[in-house]
């Protein structure tokens, strides 16, 4: 061995300098034992595997895969094998609060569950023993203190890590995140001290917050109001939330938030007028008798509030009582934002969530939500989530029911979000998590979590008695002085205050809420510059006639400009015979099919200066290899979107979703409903699967207008068709959208043409009329032969809601009229042909609602012999459009005809699984519609 190598094998690496690369190489060991040299991984596991007998544990004589660091000083830590493992005990006790120290934190202010004992924060577990509590040792990376007795060292990181506030940071995989919020959490310790004017202003928001639920609790005795008491610290959470963000030029906040404190929100932060909310208690409210209205713990309010930063548009979005339902609407609603903005960082548009506990672990759609917040479709520059931590959940739930995970924010780490529990009780605390939460979103763009962990004074709601099923904590509660009580006498003892400023507080805010005019700091009212201009689409009618066609030369030009793709791009051999096709559709030469039909109504809304957005699990390709909006390079993989490239003034967007329906659907709602000016469509990947989020259906798309005034203009293409291809890819339940049809609430659509769809997405962006459009896409007639339409169709003309008899038939002869809609019409056009049946007409409706009744009933008048009208579908005949429908077509016929039913009977299952049952029971149904009526239907 050379002296060189001797030197080197006796010298501890544990210098000074060296000890930040020691806790660095320990950090790595710790993620993945197999990525350090083997000497290290040995000593490493001696030190996990024996950590009180590290005094015995001996440096390998190769300690390092590189050349040792240098020190900078000629003071060495240690150079024995005992010293050096204390030291690197010490590396290991400071990184243990770091990754546990939220668990022994005092953030509990009722202090009911049992804290667990945590081993790794004992410091006899290295091997540290009393006696070294006066030994001074390097601190390694720990940010403002190089060098301490341990003692010390174990003082400051109880008092950064398991104080109010617990951090739940080094789960992250990012090193640049986590040691930004290691150095925001470590060298602010000292600067936490608030000034003596925001102390005020935290009192006041405080005194604001307990100060209206004691004036509702009294005057609306046992009304729901879900009481923001024991979680008072959101108010002035939020209102320095607000603050900050407009202090770093935000310029918007987009707030979706459930039940619990609502009110308060409303009121304290967004400026309701509480006469207003006191007449909503009252039961007053004002009405055109057009709108059902909604509970006053759903609605939502938009204001602008001036900060010293400038001026910042809060919107608190209306809410269902499907809780977590809200946060990829208001997703979508902020994406929108943005890009109305060009604010594609997310700089001037802040989302900001507001959860229940119980909610936040327990609905999947916050899994899916967080799933979204980093993909490129629906990232919004990332979610500050606050939680409404009242350790109880719902009703009668205990946390050991209402999850599997310690905390309930769990879920949260699944996109490796950062977590700050934080005690409500401590209103300053509360303050620096708020800041710490929001500059991290701002520095990195992505979620972070805020649990302010508090407790719920009332029951559920007002009405229930929480101490029947959670007497033990309710017995606490009783007895615990709130929030604002145990701040001011923390003001006053500090001398911030006088003893008799809280309760003349009171007394003002009292008296001013009396006088039922705005409680709420800074507002201006409704200023901001970026409002949308939605009276235009007011009062209007959906029969109101709009031309839909293009001049032929426009469209071969807008053909033109679709198909180019660049030189060096190499299509699949598939995709370029679709190309092939595609340009000889464009001249006229083959008639124009599905995919193409799409495009151009893409390509012409584009061209008039609509935004399009498309978003599917396969919609760039499309399901069925029809749509390529979106084109791959064989070559090299790369993309290319012809349409995206038509009018730099608009943006065409087509997105392959996450395998979702319920986020992914809520977040082109809410990004419809913030933006009418862009033609926004949803696909399934099958219609079956819009099941998965019939939730957004059901408590937005059919209702949203009718409770909260919300326009949306939002399209949904659903696949739907009976192919022989089982109960789960056969009906997009058409039944159950015809069901919500009232009120001219959404519109129905079956088309069954190119050129009809062509005609229908113009017409939902060019009439001044913002509906809900669903229409049932079809499968096989992608690429049927007679399901295609000539260039004609597309210059003149308007979408037809019902297209009448297409083969030369004498109306006089006819004696039975056949009424259908979607695919089974070209099964029964063929089977007619084949027959020579010339005593039959068919007839297509092509929207089913709102109903065309006057143009139904023209078209039966013409067919004055016809004494038989069939209603046939493929569709069983509890399902499909029959049951909702038939009433309807009962009021259209003319005297002596009578209405008769054609189609399966009646099922469980939306079809049958095996294929030859498919096509005997589709020949049947088909011959019957075609044959001799025997009994009503």
């Amino acid at each position: 061995m050379s002296t060189s190598v001797k030197k080197q094998a006796i010298v501890s690496p544990l210098y000074v300098a060296n000890a930040a690369y020691l806790e660095d190489l320990y950090e790595i060991y710790l993620k993945d034992p197999h990525s350090v040299s083997i000497p290290w991984r040995d000593w490493f596991d001696q030190i996990q595997n024996n950590p009180s007998e590290q005094h015995a544990i001996s440096m390998p004589l190769s300690y390092s895969p590189v050349p040792a660091i240098q020190p900078t000083s000629p003071r060495r830590i240690a150079t024995t094998a005992e010293t050096a493992a204390k030291q690197a005990a010490v590396l290991q006790l400071i990184n243990a609060y770091r990754f546990r120290g939220h668990q022994k934190a005092n953030i509990d202010p009722l202090h009911f569950y049992e804290r667990p004992e945590i081993p790794d924060l004992d410091p006899a577990f290295y091997g540290l023993t009393k006696e070294d509590e006066d030994t001074s040792f390097c601190t390694g990376s720990f940010i403002g203190l190089d060098r301490a007795p341990l003692q010390e060292i174990l003082n400051v990181i109880k008092q950064i890590y398991c104080s109010t506030i617990g951090a739940e940071y080094m789960h992250i995989t990012e090193t640049a995140e986590k040691r930004w919020i290691q150095d925001y959490l470590e060298r602010s310790r000292a600067n936490r001290v608030l000034t003596t004017e925001l102390k005020h202003h935290i009192l006041e928001r405080l005194t604001a917050a307990e100060g209206l639920e004691h004036y509702l609790h009294t005057k609306y005795i046992g009304q729901k109001r879900f009481s923001l008491e024991g979680g008072d610290s959101l108010i002035p959470l939020l209102d320095n939330l607000i603050l900050r963000a407009g202090n770093k030029r935000v310029e918007e906040i987009v707030i979706g938030m459930t039940h619990r404190g609502r009110l308060n929100v409303l009121v304290n932060i967004l400026g309701k007028l509480p006469r207003d909310l006191f007449m909503e208690f009252e039961g007053h409210h004002e009405s055109d008798n057009q709108h059902s209205g909604d509970v006053k713990y759903h609605l939502g309010f938009s204001s602008d509030i001036d900060t010293p930063g400038g001026l910042v548009h809060i919107a608190l979005a209306f809410n269902p009582s499907h809780l977590e339902i809200i946060g990829p609407v208001v997703e979508g609603s902020v994406r929108a934002r943005q890009q109305r903005r060009g604010d594609e960082l997310g700089d001037k548009v802040l989302p900001v969530l507001i959860h229940g506990d119980s909610a936040f672990a327990g609905q999947g759609v916050v899994m899916e939500n967080f799933n979204m917040s980093q993909s490129r479709g629906f990232h919004t520059g990332g979610t500050v989530h606050i939680v409404i931590n009242n350790q109880i959940g719902f009703t009668t739930s205990n946390p050991l029911d209402t999850r599997s995970s310690v905390y309930c924010t769990d879920v949260a780490k699944m996109v490796q979000a950062p977590i700050f529990h934080v005690n409500g009780d401590d209103p300053d605390a509360v303050i620096f998590i708020t800041n710490l939460a929001f500059d991290y979103r701002m520095a990195f763009k992505k979620d972070v979590v805020i649990d302010l962990v508090c407790y719920r004074r009332q029951g559920h709601n007002e009405a229930d008695e929480p101490a029947v099923t959670q007497p033990l904590m309710y017995q606490k509660i009783r007895v615990h002085p709130t929030t604002r009580y145990l701040y001011a006498e923390q003001l006053i003892a500090q001398g911030v205050i006088a003893p008799e400023d809280p309760d003349r507080m009171l007394e003002d805010y009292r008296k001013i809420l009396e006088q039922g005019i705005n409680v709420a700091p800074r507002i201006i009212g409704n200023q901001h510059s970026f409002k949308v201009n939605w009276k235009v689409f007011l009062g209007t009618v959906w029969d109101q006639p709009v031309e839909t066609g293009v001049s032929l030369p426009r469209l071969q030009d807008l053909a033109t400009g679709v198909n180019q793709i660049p030189e060096e791009f190499k299509l699949h051999s598939r995709v370029s015979n679709i190309w092939a096709d595609r340009h000889k559709m464009a001249t006229g030469t083959l008639p124009v099919d599905w995919g193409f039909a799409e495009i151009l109504a893409y390509a012409t809304l584009l061209d008039e200066d609509y935004s399009v957005r498309l978003t599917g699990q396969d919609s760039s390709r499309g399901t069925f290899f029809h749509r390529h909006a979106m084109i791959h390079n064989q070559k090299d993989g790369s993309t290319y979107t012809p349409l995206a490239h038509l009018n730099p003034k608009v943006k065409f967007s087509v997105i392959d979703s996450l395998l979702s329906e319920e986020a992914v659907l809520a977040f082109e709602y809410g990004y419809a409903a913030a933006e009418p000016n862009t033609l926004v469509i949803w696909e399934a990947q099958f219609g079956d699967f819009m099941n998965g989020a019939q939730v957004v259906i059901d408590q937005f798309i059919s209702s949203g207008e009718a409770k909260w005034s919300r326009l949306c203009g939002l399209t949904l293409f659903l696949p739907h068709g009976y192919e022989g291809q089982g109960p789960e890819h056969s009906s997009a339940r058409l039944e159950r959208f015809l069901q919500l049809c009232a009120e001219h609430n959404i519109q129905v659509c079956v088309v069954t043409t190119p050129a009809q769809i062509f005609h229908v997405l113009r017409r939902q962006m060019l009439r001044p009329y913002r509906k809900p459009l669903v229409v049932m896409m079809p499968k096989s007639l992608l690429r049927h032969r007679l399901s295609v339409s000539s260039l004609d169709d597309f210059t003149s003309g308007t979408f037809q809601l019902i297209i009448g008899e297409m083969d030369d038939i004498n109306p006089d002869l006819v004696g039975r009229v056949i009424l259908c809609c979607g695919k089974v019409y070209y099964d029964l056009l063929q089977a007619r042909r084949a027959q020579q049946q010339h005593n039959v007409a068919i007839l297509r409706l092509e929207q089913l609602y709102p109903f065309p009744k006057q143009r139904l009933e023209e078209e039966l008048k013409y067919y004055g012999n016809a004494k038989e009208i069939i209603w046939c579908q493929e569709e069983p005949q509890n399902q499909g459009a029959w049951d909702l429908l038939q009433h309807r077509l009962q009021g259209c016929l003319h005297q002596n005809q009578t209405l008769y039913y054609r189609g399966r009977p009646s099922s469980a299952a939306p079809a049958v699984g095996y294929f030859n049952l498919h096509v005997k029971q589709q020949q049947t149904l088909i011959a019957e519609a075609l044959g001799k009526v025997e009994g009503r239907g």
